[in-house]
Formats: C-alpha cells, sequence, structure tokens
C-alpha cells in the first residue's frame, strides 16, 4: 500500500490537516503501529483511541486518522465526524482499487473454517503470496476493513469473513467489500439472544447476498431450513448449492475415519475421493462449502482435493491434543453455540473410551438460554457421554438435565483438579464453552502436566 493523507481524504470527502504524508498500512490498535502507519484512533465502551494520538507518532505513525473532536494540531491527520465509519468508507475504496476476486463467508457456525479450509485450497492453486484471508475472526465492522485494507496488487484472492451480532450488519459488511463470491454456511442459534429466532438470524444473514458484485455468485447450504429463503434473496445472481441430502451442484457421502472423513465428492458427474483429515459430519459440510466456493473461483478439483487434505484445522477448533495419564483432550474451546456445542459432541460420541465433556456457558442466547443448556446436557446424555463437567450459572442447567454424571464446579481450579483425577489412557475430554468462558484454561492445565 502507498497512499496519502491529502488522497485518501480526498476519496472519503473528509478534511485533512497538515503536510501530506504517505502511508503504508492502517491500523487501529495503538499496540500494533509500526513506522509509515494510517492510525485510526476509534472510540469503543471500554477506551478511546485518540489517547494514544501522539504516542502513535511515537512510535512511527506517518499519520491518524480522528474525529472532529481531536486536538491534532501540527500533525497530518485525516479528520472526519466518525472514525468507524470513515474506515468502512476508506476501506470500500481501497477494496475497488485493487484486483483480487473477493469470496465472503458467513453463517452462524463454521465461518473460520471454512475460511481456512478455502484459503488452504487457494494456496495450493496460486501460491501464498497471493492469496489474502481474514486474520482470526476480525470479521465484524472494524475488523472486515481492517481486512480489505490489508489487500495488494500481488492479491489473486481474498476470503473475508462476515460475522454480526444485529441486523444490517453484514448488509453494511458486504457493500463495503462488494463480494464477488458471497457464501452462506447455515443460520443457527448463535447470537439469538440478539435478533430473537433463527429465521430473524437467516435473514440477518442473506443480507451477504445484497452487496454481490453484479456478476456475482451466490453459494449457499441447501440443506439448510433457510434455502429457498437464500435464493430468493440472491435474484438474478447465478446460485450454485451444496450439502449432503439436497444439493444439486456438489453434493457428497462420507465416512467417518479414526483422524477425520473419507468423503466422495460429487460435482456433475465426477466423483472425487478426499481424506479430510478433522473429524465431524460438519467439517464434512464445511469441505463442500469450501468445495463450491472454489469451484465458483474456477479451481479444478485436483487442486481443491490437495488443499482439503493438506488441511490442519484452526486453532481451539476440535483439536487433537495429549493429556496426562495418556488421555487425549479434544479442544474446542475457543468459542460455542448450541449447535457448534451438538456438534461437538457427536465427535465426542464417537470416540471409544470414557468420554468427558467439560462445558462452559454458550453466551448471546437471550430469554431461551436456561432452555437451551438444558437441551444441551440432554443431547450429551442421549449421545452417550458418560460425565459432564460444567462452569458458569447456565450451565448449571446442562449438569441437571444430563443427570447421573453431571457435576456442576463453581470455579476452574477445583473442575481441573477433579477432571486430573479422572484422566488416564482410556479417557478422552472434550473441553467447549464461549469465547469469555476461557476454556482454553482448562486444556492448558490438563496439558502442563502431560
Amino acid at each position: 500500500m502507498m497512499w496519502t493523507t491529502h488522497a485518501a481524504a480526498h476519496a472519503i470527502s473528509a478534511q485533512f490537516i497538515g503536510a501530506d504524508a504517505a502511508f503504508t498500512r492502517v491500523t487501529s490498535d495503538s499496540r500494533d503501529i509500526q513506522a509509515g502507519d494510517l492510525f485510526v484512533a476509534l472510540r469503543g465502551e471500554k477506551f478511546d483511541g485518540h489517547d494514544f494520538v501522539h504516542q502513535a507518532f511515537t512510535l512511527g505513525a506517518a499519520a491518524v486518522m480522528v474525529d472532529t473532536q481531536a486536538d491534532v494540531a501540527g500533525v497530518p491527520a485525516i479528520v472526519v465526524a466518525d472514525t468507524r465509519l470513515a474506515l468502512g468508507q476508506l476501506a470500500a475504496v481501497w477494496r475497488r482499487k485493487m484486483p483480487a476476486r473477493l469470496l465472503a463467508i458467513t453463517g452462524s457456525s463454521g465461518k473460520t473454517s471454512v475460511k481456512e479450509m478455502l484459503a488452504a485450497i487457494l494456496r495450493v492453486a496460486v501460491g501464498d503470496a497471493a492469496v489474502l484471508a481474514t486474520q482470526g475472526n476480525l470479521n465484524n465492522d472494524i475488523g472486515m476493513p481492517l481486512t480489505l485494507l490489508r489487500l495488494r496488487a500481488e492479491h489473486q484472492f481474498a476470503v473475508v469473513e462476515m460475522g454480526m451480532n444485529h441486523t444490517g450488519e453484514i448488509a453494511y459488511l458486504t457493500h463495503l467489500a462488494r463480494p464477488d463470491v458471497a457464501a452462506i454456511i447455515n443460520a443457527g442459534t448463535a447470537h439469538i439472544g440478539m435478533l430473537g429466532s433463527v429465521a430473524a438470524i437467516a435473514a440477518a444473514k442473506g443480507e451477504i447476498l445484497a452487496g454481490l458484485a453484479d456478476t456475482g455468485v451466490a453459494v449457499i447450504n441447501n440443506d439448510d431450513a433457510f434455502a429457498a429463503m437464500w435464493r430468493d434473496l440472491a435474484g438474478h445472481h447465478q446460485v450454485v448449492d451444496f450439502g449432503l441430502r439436497q444439493a444439486h451442484d456438489v453434493r457428497a457421502s462420507y465416512n467417518a475415519t479414526a483422524v477425520g472423513n473419507d468423503i466422495s465428492v460429487q460435482v456433475g458427474t465426477t466423483t472425487t475421493h478426499i481424506a479430510l483429515p478433522v473429524a465431524g459430519e460438519h467439517n464434512v459440510m464445511n469441505a463442500l462449502a469450501a468445495t463450491a466456493i472454489a469451484i465458483v473461483a474456477g479451481i479444478d478439483m485436483t487442486t481443491i482435493k490437495a488443499g482439503l487434505e493438506g488441511y490442519r484445522g484452526v486453532k481451539g477448533r476440535l483439536q487433537r491434543k495429549p493429556a496426562q495419564h495418556g488421555a487425549l483432550v479434544i479442544d474446542d474451546s475457543y468459542n460455542a453455540n448450541p449447535d457448534s456445542t451438538r456438534a461437538a459432541i457427536k465427535v465426542l460420541a464417537a470416540m471409544s473410551g470414557k468420554r468427558i465433556l467439560v462445558l462452559g456457558d454458550m453466551g448471546e442466547l437471550g430469554d431461551d438460554a436456561v432452555a437451551m443448556h438444558a437441551q444441551i446436557g440432554e443431547f450429551a446424555k442421549l449421545a452417550g457421554v458418560d460425565a459432564l463437567y460444567a462452569l458458569g450459572d447456565l450451565s448449571a442447567h446442562s449438569v441437571q438435565a444430563f443427570g447421573a454424571g453431571g457435576r456442576h464446579f463453581s470455579d476452574l481450579p477445583t473442575l481441573a483438579a477433579e477432571l486430573s483425577a479422572q484422566l488416564c489412557a482410556e479417557v478422552v475430554v472434550l473441553v467447549k464453552g464461549s469465547r469469555f468462558m476461557q476454556m482454553e484454561r482448562v486444556v492448558k492445565i490438563i496439558e502442563e502436566q502431560a
């Protein structure tokens, strides 16, 4: 990137003050400033980036973007009414300057896994340097614009996640990004406390289609109950579907293995056998989504097979790790909602030996939180899980529904101590919970003693 404050300000109809300054990167994190950066000072509930404006220059920033309340006399600055909105405007302008085909992904569960599977395929196809992908889950109205601003002329593809916790958020993001391909993985119960129903969530996910480029293609999960809604929202755009049961374009059968899944992917009259090295039917669906997007992007099945077979999973998502006394821990601690928790429980239930679920609270479920936690307890019991160790107020309802073998803990050290006492070579532990519960602490404790 090489842009100047005057040119960038002009592009978004903003004011600039001070000398014209060239910048090579955009960041909103004062801890991450490098020489030549444009530092965007954002205001949040618990922080104000404007407090770090002068520190930014000390660290080497070339210029800053601030709102009209900031005191930036004598330094290169772009002055706007709202730095968050201006960040999005700047990202939209920059995206339109770059030649990369933009592949956008949304869904209640699986976005990050699909993104990483697709990126693995594309890197086989065109090389690492030609592929940009969302870092981590930076998929909101700050993270996604920052991803777009990382685009460079050498990128042939950009793989971008779009997340949301309220109606209209994905509509905003997709109009910034103008994707060439927009994929909807599924609609489920994540954020139901914010939107009220799965139907409302499905409609919010469908907003991604409103920003499709004129010749863009929609990719949808045809097994999902809301597939017909998404087809309607796609309007005149071509639709490519995927699924295990109802798909016409990319479909599959599979068999679970000790380390993942053997998948037979059918595209037209051609069948390709893929040894996917991650477990769970949900990961088969994730692989089909990545396959469908890659096909639309012009990637052949030989390359898709190589990319998927080389995929090694995402940190904190069904990662198998050795634990103390020869036990196995399945680290799915990064985040949780009822749908992803059921999917993980299915993976645990398919394992041999004593199966222990360590569950932390699931967030953003609103008035349904108690009932949904109870349902998870019932589901785990029916699936054949042997023991449930729970942490958090809401997970107490999971324990109650689970019945015999369920235990609720008020603090993590006690849970970890009791869990450690149960571990041996015949035990498999699944650790799951929403991000705010930080359930990776359990994994770390039993790993440290391995």
